[in-house]
């Protein structure tokens, strides 16, 4: 399905956070108390001594291969990206995709937990870029369909495997078959959605009365279920039309926890590849707690799912610790120069559009 452009250029403002003195300034207090206590009280409760001196004594090609890890997982994230919103879109370049990439990625970490502000972010540059709204609407939900189609995917095959003992590692049923009856619910709900009937807005306004008011509210409720069908087929559609880049969704996911794995073996902890996988999906649950960026909500998640595995606490604190300074702050200089340079191509985008008409 091609990308549609607009003939005349779309007026949205980047999406903002409302940022007063005060709430910058209990945002920035929150996030040092949090991070304070992850490296400097966390690591000597538990018999780390200070983080840092710990860190500094990780293997440094073990961390040198996490970083390439994490880079890789982020040119999966891109190419998932073109394969979904980019098909014939010549405006929206690789460049473009890496900045779209890069800047959603950042906004998810400075403006909102749970992904609202990278969400927020690629949805107003491709608007931008002159896609049409429903299907840009489509899209996005195809998009966030075959990315966590994978993470729900994963919880299934990985939590049974490890609670039958299908692979070396063992957990207990709470965060393995738990987790996995999770995923296969998530699964058929969302194979469910995709049986909704793309008539739907209408059939419900003619239901509720035709055009007058109850018809009206009727009709801009039943917009989500049918958004959403739309959307779940359309990344039915993209999967039976085997474009490899798909697999930008397992390679994100995958040089991620790649670069979790590669963290603990930088200090010497060596879990099963399948604990690792599913510890990591687990924590990350704690992603959807309303904390900015999920400071200190994921990495407690994650060393909870890996204690509650076996792992060593001391092993999991200072791994996790390592992976989210490469995976989380890392990334965020990049992410902001991509964001500056964004904006850059938005006014360029704009200005071809202007010089067209």
């Amino acid at each position: 399905m091609p990308v549609d452009e607009a003939r005349e250029p779309v007026t949205e403002e980047a999406p903002r956070i409302v940022l007063t003195r005060r709430r910058l300034l209990g945002t920035g207090v929150f996030v040092l108390v949090v991070l304070a206590f992850l490296y400097f009280a966390l690591p000597k409760l538990v018999g780390l001594g200070a983080t840092f001196k710990r860190l500094g004594q990780g293997n440094v090609w073990w961390l040198v291969v996490a970083v390439i890890l994490e880079v890789f997982s982020y040119v999966g994230y891109t190419a998932l990206f073109r394969a979904v919103f980019v098909h014939r879109a010549a405006r929206i370049n690789w460049r473009a995709s890496y900045q779209i990439s890069l800047a959603s990625g950042v906004a998810t970490r400075l403006f909102s937990s749970g992904g609202a502000g990278g969400v927020a972010l690629t949805v107003w540059a491709l608007r931008r870029a002159g896609v049409e709204a429903r299907t840009l609407a489509a899209r996005m939900i195809a998009f966030l369909v075959i990315l966590y189609g994978v993470y729900m995917g994963t919880l299934l095959i990985d939590g049974l495997g490890l609670y039958f003992h299908v692979w070396p590692g063992a957990g207990p049923f709470a965060i393995t078959v738990i987790p996995a009856l999770f995923g296969a619910f998530a699964i058929v709900v969302f194979l469910a959605v995709a049986l909704i009937p793309t008539d739907l807005e209408r059939f419900v306004a003619r239901r509720a009365g035709g055009t007058g008011r109850i018809g009206s509210i009727a009709r801009r409720l039943a917009t989500v279920p049918a958004s959403a069908a739309a959307g779940v087929r359309t990344a039915i559609g993209l999967v039976r039309r085997r474009d490899p880049s798909l697999l930008g969704a397992l390679a994100n996911w995958g040089f991620d926890i790649a670069c979790l794995w590669a963290s603990f073996h930088a200090f010497g902890y060596h879990p099963h590849t399948a604990v690792v996988i599913m510890a990591y999906f687990v924590g990350w649950l704690a992603n959807l707690l309303p904390i900015p960026g999920g400071v200190g909500g994921v990495e407690g998640g994650l060393i909870g799912s890996f204690s509650a595995f076996g792992v060593s606490v001391q092993g999991a604190v200072v791994a996790v610790l390592a992976y989210r300074a490469i995976s989380f702050w890392m990334p965020t200089i990049p992410g902001l120069i991509a964001y500056l340079q964004l904006r850059r191509t938005v006014r360029d985008w704009d200005d071809a559009t202007l010089s067209e008409v």
